[in-house]
């Protein structure tokens, strides 16, 4: 009961200031353009309370899932059309151009709070790890690799690569091998004191947006210490081999593994063969032997480690926006992607979240104490709010500009009765749409498991 009174204020809070963000983008633009706004409401359903300023009610209502703005003329019927086409100051009597503008003004507003929250992340905390590797070691090589054909080896301290002196593994040498798919990049290595240089072919897969350094076939280290274990799931290969919480795990078959992205990457490698694992428990060395399973393409053991510590490292303001623009870049063309698969039926409707799911992130994220959750959550749904109300769907932003890009060429309004029958299929759409993402995210909460084969 705790978690989800947590989850509720939250996905309220949340999604009450992403949408009344959205609606004030309409109400500003409507209000310089001259068009007379009647509310301006947080909240849908029954009046709780609010006031009347000019020409505005600015009110609260009993559902606080997000909240509108009632423009004169902008809901449109054929009883009305007349009444309102004397009206100076109804939506409809104002210019094409100004109405488009009014509806950019929603998703344009999210946009612009996805880069300020982000901003203020980074400008006021910006968590690093407490404590991490100094040298840019490389922590594995995965065999038969673009890095192992290099020469490269677990062990190798990085000196150069692609000109730059003693880099760091982000962003300088995630970036050298962003701007060089396909090609061939000098890397400078300390091997045992020995200094060696290599030749890396960066595979022409770094043009993709996700590409990660470990997709070269390099596992950088970034902490020291082993894989600390936090908890263990039951029936899970881990608890099956005797893994138990608070284990340190300080080898894998032999190698020396410091964070569960290296270990992901070997049991990827290996296929789901069973490995030895030397663990520190009590301050004693115990060894045991697990055998990863396959959850969809990867192999899992089913633990959780021990969250990395964090301390704050503000960035200076240009750094931060431009952190802030790369944040937005990359969460914008994960968006696109989803919304490719979507619609090409590479990803399933039961992948997506709804405002379940929503609501169950965001009281996670209230629950978490870095910072990171909370303003990286509000701004990705932000960022996703503005995306999806600029597709061109009747009913969304994106669906009244396209209409009014018709009405443009035509040079002609369409006629109100078929405009009426366009929102109100797409009303019913939308609807069936919802109550599908709606029906996955409670499904995946468990309420159906007992329908389900």
């Amino acid at each position: 009961m705790h978690e989800f009174l947590i989850s509720a204020a939250a996905f309220i809070v949340l999604v009450g200031l992403i949408v009344i963000m959205h609606e004030l983008g309409h109400f500003i633009v409507a209000k310089l353009c001259g068009i007379r706004v009647e509310a301006f409401s947080f909240g849908f359903g029954p009046r709780l309370f609010g006031f009347k300023y000019g020409d505005t009610e600015y009110k609260v209502c009993l559902l606080p899932l997000g909240g509108f703005v009632k423009m004169t003329g902008e809901t449109l019927t054929e009883e009305s059309a007349d009444e309102i086409a004397s009206d100076p100051s109804a939506f409809t009597s104002h210019p094409r151009w100004q109405r488009m503008l009014i509806g950019l003004a929603g998703p344009v507003v999210n946009f612009l709070l996805a880069l300020v929250l982000m901003f203020f992340y980074y400008a006021l905390f910006n968590e690093v790890p407490s404590v991490t590797v100094k040298n840019t070691v490389v922590e594995w090589v995965t065999p038969g690799s673009a890095a192992a054909e290099a020469g490269i080896q677990t062990g190798d301290i990085v000196r150069g690569f692609g000109g730059i002196s003693n880099p760091d593994w982000e962003p300088q040498v995630i970036e050298q091998i962003k701007l060089n798919p396909g090609q061939y990049v000098p890397v400078v290595v300390d091997r045992g004191g020995q200094s060696l240089t290599l030749s890396l072919h960066v595979p022409l897969a770094a043009k993709a947006e996700d590409f990660d350094i470990g997709d070269t076939g390099m596992q950088p280290q970034y902490l020291p210490g082993p894989i600390q274990v936090a908890q263990v799931e039951p029936g899970y290969p881990a608890q099956q081999a005797g893994l138990r919480n608070g284990d340190q795990i300080e080898a894998v078959d032999g190698h020396a593994f410091h964070s569960t992205n290296t270990l992901l990457a070997y049991m990827q490698w290996e296929q789901g063969k069973p490995m030895v694992l030397t663990l520190l428990r009590n301050g004693a060395t115990v060894q045991i032997t697990a055998t990863p399973a396959k959850s969809d393409t990867r192999w899992m053991l089913g633990f959780a480690p021990e969250p990395v510590l964090m301390r704050d490292q503000p960035l200076p303001f240009l750094a931060a926006w431009k952190k802030s623009g790369v944040f937005f870049r990359n969460n914008s063309l994960i968006v696109a992607e989803v919304l490719d698969r979507l619609f090409t039926h590479r990803l399933s409707m039961s992948q997506l979240m709804g405002p379940v799911g929503i609501a169950q992130a965001a009281g996670e994220a209230a629950q978490t104490k870095d910072w990171m959750s909370k303003f990286g959550l509000a701004s990705e749904i932000s960022l996703q709010l503005g995306i999806l109300n600029l597709m061109p769907f009747p009913i969304l932003d994106g669906g009244m500009i396209l209409l009014l890009l018709i009405e443009s060429l035509l040079r002609h309004d369409i006629s109100t009765a078929i405009k009426e029958r366009i929102y109100t299929a797409a009303f019913v759409v939308l609807m069936a749409f919802m109550a599908i993402v709606i029906f996955n995210d409670v499904s995946r909460l468990g309420v159906f498991a007992h329908i389900k084969p």
